[in-house]
């Protein structure tokens, strides 16, 4: 059965939060899960490129339920207080769309020294799911990974994690979407150790036209890079509106957890949504276990999930 957003049941009383909600998928999922009538908080870098993305919806919505938060993935200092600052003000969290990401720069640091693609795709959401694991779990929830096809193909170099001996910045983009699925198997199955009424799912777009493909020709200064990659992502990818269905769809249709959705067309890059299987290397237990624990080290956050 053909799966459009138009399945998507009503979220009324439902708290969604979508990291990097002010552009591209983020932000198109973000205008949905309104429409839906969910609360939503936009966890974003730069809250005066929120406050824009959120006035765009407010005109095409009627009094859409948007709340704007600053949360830096780069930063565990800023994600510590984000996750502090959320449950103060919030009685539940039913989704968390871990979406925010980088991909393909020059090797940069976070604020606490991880290899930067790394350190936000996939450190900066270890450490913010961890904060907010035992709200999810009371409010039954859903935790969703944003993964990409680059995940096939990448392996993670356990011996030079941050990329410190050599970098390639497509390689640092494989291992962190890699590294996204190696979490999502791990966490849902602590999940169901822990006997956890939560799902952790992953998903990846395909081939979305946003901005992200021109982020590090960016970065570099490259007119000629950012034209190109311009050109690819708009004439092979699909819109952003329709590359957010997957994310979509693992945040709300009935799934059981350690699921993968991605596009059902061509060479999967596009399409409707649908469960899908990832690589045999995402599915290696040792290296989620190994991942997990090296996480946990790095971030300084534990999952205290032998308590429910």
């Amino acid at each position: 059965m053909k799966w459009t957003a138009e399945q998507i049941p009503d979220l009324t009383g439902k708290t969604v939060i979508v990291t990097g909600a002010n552009s591209g998928l983020g932000f198109e999922a973000t205008k949905k899960f309104a429409e839906k009538n969910a609360e939503v908080v936009m966890a974003c870098r730069t809250l005066k490129k929120a406050e824009k993305a959120r006035r765009e919806i407010k005109e095409e919505l009627e009094d859409p339920n948007l709340e704007l938060m600053e949360i830096d993935l780069a930063d565990l200092e800023s994600v510590e207080v984000f996750a502090e600052s959320f449950r103060e003000n919030h009685e539940s969290l039913e989704i968390l769309c871990n979406n925010a990401g980088l991909m393909a720069i020059p090797r940069r640091e976070t604020v606490d020294g991880f290899e930067m693609q790394l350190g936000v795709n996939h450190l900066g959401h270890f450490a913010l799911t961890g904060h907010l694991i035992d709200m999810l779990i009371e409010s039954k929830g859903r935790i969703v990974n944003q993964s990409s096809m680059a995940h096939e193909g990448s392996e993670i170099d356990f011996d030079d994690l941050m990329s410190e001996k050599s970098y390639s910045k497509w390689g640092a983009y494989g291992q962190s979407k890699l590294a996204n699925l190696l979490f999502t198997y791990e966490l849902d199955r602590k999940l169901d150790e822990a006997d956890a009424d939560v799902e952790a799912v992953a998903c990846h777009p395909g081939v979305s036209d946003t901005n992200l493909f021109k982020k590090g020709p960016e970065m570099t200064d490259s007119k000629i890079k950012q034209k190109i990659q311009g050109i690819f992502s708009h004439v092979v990818g699909q819109s952003a509106e329709k590359g957010a269905l997957t994310m979509l769809y693992a945040a709300t249709e009935d799934l059981e957890g350690g699921e993968y959705i991605g596009p059902s067309g061509f060479r999967n890059m596009r399409g409707l949504p649908e469960k899908q299987e990832s690589s045999e290397t995402s599915s290696n237990k040792r290296s989620q276990e190994k991942l997990w624990y090296k996480s946990e080290e790095l971030t300084s956050v534990e999952y205290e999930l032998d308590i429910y």
